[in-house]
């Protein structure tokens, strides 16, 4: 079993996805999916370079997704920035998005993937050095005799709690194991797990590109960089085409396991 142990107690990959653009002007940002269930795209604009927050949505661009099998799909506009489409992903499909915005020309090409297996999901104990830790654990099968990886989010009470990216590279076509660091017991923060609290732990099978951009991103803070491009045409964001999975999960304290 590959275990992928990344126990930097204050690591971004373990906290939400808040996209904070190092010193970039007004760009465009574009973040969207191909999936087994839809195809959705949200586009806003970052703001100056005192405030790289992406606030301000976009309600006038004209998005459609390709795919090397023919298909061609024109997302609607909904709200707040966001564009739809109830079409779904098929596995091995090479996807294009193009968006044109006011003039401007955005492209980004992904390849849809198999769908991935959750096995089990647990919260743990695990003590480090005299300090104890509750963690997730998550483990899942890796998909056979193909190059993988993956993407995790999970989301307390709907709301981004921890997400990491890992790939099969070290030991494929095995089970592999994501550890999340959640909370130092005796704390009293905001990441601290709540009796009741309803996880959702989410698993997507992505493909090299996305991994290459979330991999980057969760470097940002080690690097102080912005994630490699996902686009052509100068925007900021990406685009995946993945199947998800998703398990849901109860907390509570009583049943936290002492790591084996």
């Amino acid at each position: 079993m590959f275990l992928c142990l990344s126990i930097i107690l204050l690591s971004s990959c373990e906290k939400d996805i808040d996209i904070d653009y190092h010193e970039v002007p007004s760009l465009y940002v574009v973040e969207a999916s191909v999936s087994n269930t839809n195809m959705e795209a949200r586009i806003s604009r970052s703001q100056n370079m005192d405030d790289n927050s992406t606030q301000s949505n976009i309600n006038n661009a004209v998005v459609v997704i390709t795919g090397d099998d023919g298909s061609s799909t024109k997302l609607s506009y909904l709200s707040n920035g966001r564009y739809y489409s109830a079409s779904k992903g098929v596995p091995g499909v090479t996807y294009t998005i193009t968006v044109d915005v006011d003039g401007e020309h955005f492209t980004s090409t992904s390849t849809m993937q198999n769908k991935p297996t959750i096995n089990s999901f647990r919260v743990v104990r695990k003590k480090i050095a005299t300090e104890w830790f509750q963690m997730g654990e998550l483990n899942f099968q890796d998909l056979p005799n193909e190059d993988n990886w993956y993407f995790m989010h999970i989301y307390r009470n709907d709301l981004g709690y921890r997400w990491a990216v890992l790939s099969d590279r070290n030991d494929p076509n095995k089970e592999l194991q994501q550890m999340f660091n959640f909370f130092r017991e005796g704390d009293g923060g905001s990441d601290v797990l709540r009796d009741g609290d309803d996880l959702r732990i989410e698993l997507y099978s992505i493909d090299q590109r996305a991994y290459d951009y979330l991999f980057s991103m969760q470097m940002m803070e080690n690097t102080g960089t912005n994630p490699i491009p996902n686009f052509s045409g100068g925007c900021l964001g990406y685009f995946s085409a993945h199947w998800l999975v998703a398990k849901p999960f109860v907390y509570h304290a009583a049943n936290v396991e002492d790591e084996d």
